[in-house]
C-alpha cells in the first residue's frame, strides 16, 4: 500500500527502511523532514518503508505521512529484510537522486541544504557524504575512513581517486542519481550484507564523483538487534554477496588492479567477521575460516594482489593455506597480549570510578559492512 505522490519531481529522494525502530523512528524522520529549507518542499521527497516491523512502527508511519504530500509510505505484508525493503521504496521513489537512510540513524542540522547544493553544483554520479558513529552515551567518533575525503577536487572518477574504494562501503554515505543507479542494473540483494555488491560498483562505474567534505550522516552504534551485534550463522551471507560483487566487476569492468583491490578489502573484511566474538558464536568459527579460504582460492588474482605487512599480512598468508590450527593460536595469543596490557580498573573507592559506565564504551559497528575492509582492523 503507498499513498499519493507529491506533485511535483523532487530532486532527491530519502529512502527509509523500518523495522523494529519504535524508539528512534521519529528522530530519523524528523532530521529529514525539518532540515528541508523553506520553500524547497516538493524538491524532497521521503519515502519510508514499513518492513511488516513487529512494533508500532507501522502505525507511526501512517501517522506522521498524515497531511504532509512529502512524505510517502509503503506497507509490506511480510518481512522482507533491508536489502529488499530498500527496492520496494526505490519502486516508488520519483527524485532524481536516491539517498538511503537507516531508520535508526539520524542526519545533523544543515544536511539536506548542503547536499541539495552540491547536487545542483556538481550533478554527479554519486555523491560521497562523511558521518560520525554515535555510541551510547552521546559519544561521537570520527569514522577510520574519513580521512580519505579530505582535499578531494570537485569532481573526480575512481581513477584519479582510488582511496576512495576504501571508504565505507555503505549505502548509506552515498546519494546516487537514479538514471546512473538503473544503468549499471544495481538493486539490492537479499540476506545480510547486502552493500556489498551495491554500494562499490557505484564507485567503480561513476564518471562523476563528488565528495561532500562535512558530516552529514550519524551512525547509532551498539543498538540491539544490530547485525554486527548480533552473534548468528547469517553472517555467511557474506560470501555470496562477495561472489556478487567480484563477478560483477569481472563482467563489466575486467581490470586486473581493481580486481585485486577488492579481493585485498574482502580478505580484510572476512577476517574482522571471523575474528568477532560478537558475531560469530565459537562452534561457526572454524567454518566460517574454512569459507574465508575457499573465497580465496577462487577469488585470487592471477597477478597477485598488495597484501599488507606486518600481523595483518599474516592472517592473509594462513588464510591463504588454510591454516585454522595457526590463525587459531595467533588469535589466542593477541587476546592474551591485549588482556596483559590492559590497564587495571580503578577501585571503587578511587574518585570518578563509577562514572562514564565504568568500562570500556559500548558499540562497535552497527550494521554490516562498515570499515571492517579498510585495513583488517580488529582481533585476528
Amino acid at each position: 500500500m503507498v499513498n499519493e505522490p507529491t506533485p511535483a519531481t523532487p530532486l532527491l529522494s530519502i529512502v527509509v527502511p523500518v523495522h523494529g525502530v519504535e524508539a528512534y523512528l521519529y528522530q530519523c524522520l524528523e532530521s529529514v523532514r525539518a532540515d528541508v529549507p523553506a520553500g524547497e518542499q516538493g524538491t524532497v521527497e521521503l519515502v519510508a518503508v514499513d518492513d511488516a516491523s513487529p512494533d508500532r512502527c507501522g502505525e507511526m508511519l501512517r501517522s506522521y505521512a498524515a497531511g504532509r504530500s512529502e512524505v510517502r509510505t509503503v506497507h509490506l505484508t511480510s518481512n522482507v529484510g533491508l536489502g529488499l525493503a530498500r527496492n520496494a521504496g526505490l519502486e516508488v521513489a520519483t527524485g532524481e537522486y536516491v539517498w538511503f537512510v537507516d531508520s535508526d540513524d539520524w542526519l545533523p542540522p544543515g544536511t539536506i541544504p548542503a547536499v541539495l547544493e552540491r547536487l545542483r553544483a556538481h550533478r554527479p554520479d554519486v555523491l560521497l557524504l562523511d558521518h560520525l558513529r554515535v555510541h551510547e552515551g552521546g559519544r561521537r567518533e570520527v569514522d577510520a575512513s574519513s580521512p580519505l575525503l579530505h582535499g578531494v577536487p570537485d569532481v573526480v572518477r575512481l581513477a584519479d581517486r582510488p582511496q576512495l574504494l576504501r571508504v565505507q562501503h555503505t549505502a548509506w554515505n552515498k546519494v546516487v542519481r537514479r538514471a546512473f543507479m538503473d544503468e549499471l542494473e544495481l538493486r539490492f540483494h537479499p540476506g545480510w550484507y547486502e552493500d556489498i555488491p551495491f554500494s562499490h560498483p557505484l564507485l567503480i562505474g561513476a564518471e562523476k564523483i563528488s565528495v561532500l567534505d562535512r558530516v552529514c550522516y550519524l551512525y547509532r552504534q551498539g543498538r540491539q538487534g544490530a547485525i554486527t551485534s548480533t552473534r548468528s550463522g547469517r553472517h555467511f551471507d557474506a560470501f555470496d554477496q562477495y561472489d556478487r560483487l567480484l563477478d560483477w566487476v569481472r563482467r563489466r569492468y575486467p581490470d586486473e588492479r581493481l580486481q585485486a583491490e577488492l579481493f585485498g578489502l574482502m580478505v580484510n573484511h572476512m577476517l574482522v567477521v571471523v575474528g568477532n566474538d560478537g558475531r560469530l558464536h565459537p562452534h561457526l568459527r572454524r567454518d566460517f575460516f574454512r569459507r574465508v579460504a575457499a573465497q580465496y582460492r577462487r577469488h585470487l588474482p592471477a597477478g597477485g594482489y598488495p597484501r599488507p605487512g606486518g600481523v595483518a599480512g599474516l592472517k592473509h598468508r594462513l588464510v591463504g593455506r588454510d591454516d585454522y590450527l595457526a590463525y587459531a593460536a595467533l588469535r589466542q595469543a593477541h587476546r592474551l597480549a591485549g588482556r596483559l596490557r590492559r590497564p587495571a580498573a580503578p577501585p571503587a573507592d578511587t574518585p570518578g570510578a563509577d562514572r562514564a559506565g565504568g568500562g570500556p564504551a559500548a558499540g562497535g559497528p552497527g550494521r554490516a559492512g562498515a570499515t571492517d575492509a579498510l585495513a583488517g582492523r580488529g582481533a585476528p
